[in-house]
């Protein structure tokens, strides 16, 4: 799964990045090192046929819930999405058919489980090579509570681990590359199985790198560069 990740350009860099139309926020998001489960996060959709970025929830709230309570608590349980089972999950699958976005990134945390080459719950910091953006694919949902507050949530969508990812974690993020992001983020798009292929993707883990870093990151209150800056492995460390 993918259960931390870091943000560290503003809105108006991301615009730019990923060459986007515009933008719904009137401001930035917070830099952020540390990315947790119910933050706000920048996602990347489609209006009136262009790219624009906007912001969600992270974890995407169920069509069912009814109370604001219910939905925010519930949300923590849904911020990543099977790439394998997305389409047949009550959860998700709306979501899938109708609003998929982009979830842009500088970099994302895996730790390390029991079946891999590492001891396990060493935090890894997986990032491009060149620094480029990852663009990793999501679905969004904009959900109306009973009383009427509208609230925007996401999840990222993961697949099976590939490469030297798989000897850290089984799970890897759904990236989506560039020439795909238009047929990705069309929301006329409702053939499944063609939504289906676009994230088969060969090499997915292309240009990526993994160092590990400190267990800092465990702790959300621990939110800035030191989060990303690499360890040698068995370095005493501290959580402070």
């Amino acid at each position: 799964m993918c259960g931390r990740y870091a943000q560290t350009l503003g809105a108006e860099e991301i615009v730019e990045s990923f060459d986007l139309a515009g933008s719904t926020l009137d401001q930035s998001l917070p830099l952020n090192w540390n990315i947790a489960p119910t933050n706000e996060i920048y996602i990347i959709r489609s209006e009136a046929n262009s790219r624009i970025l906007d912001s969600a929830s992270w974890g995407i709230i169920a069509p069912w819930q009814k109370k604001v309570s219910d939905a925010r608590a519930s949300q923590s349980h849904a911020i990543n999405a099977r790439s394998e089972s997305i389409h047949e999950k009550p959860t998700f699958r709306h979501a899938f058919r109708t609003s998929r976005c982009l979830i842009p990134a500088t970099g994302y945390y895996e730790w390390a489980t029991s079946l891999g080459n590492f001891p396990p719950k060493q935090p890894f910091y997986i990032s491009h090579k060149s620094g480029k953006q990852l663009s990793i694919a999501g679905i969004w949902s904009s959900w109306q509570s009973e009383s009427g507050q509208v609230i925007q949530s996401a999840a990222i969508i993961t697949q099976e681990a590939v490469g030297e990812l798989a000897t850290i974690h089984s799970r890897m993020p759904v990236f989506m590359p560039e020439d795909r992001w238009q047929g990705w983020l069309d929301t006329e798009a409702r053939d499944i199985n063609r939504v289906l292929k676009l994230m088969q993707v060969e090499q997915p883990d292309e240009g990526l790198v993994a160092v590990p870093v400190s267990a800092r990151v465990n702790i959300v209150a621990n939110n800035g560069p030191e989060t990303i800056i690499p360890i040698e492995l068995g370095e005493p460390e501290t959580l402070f």
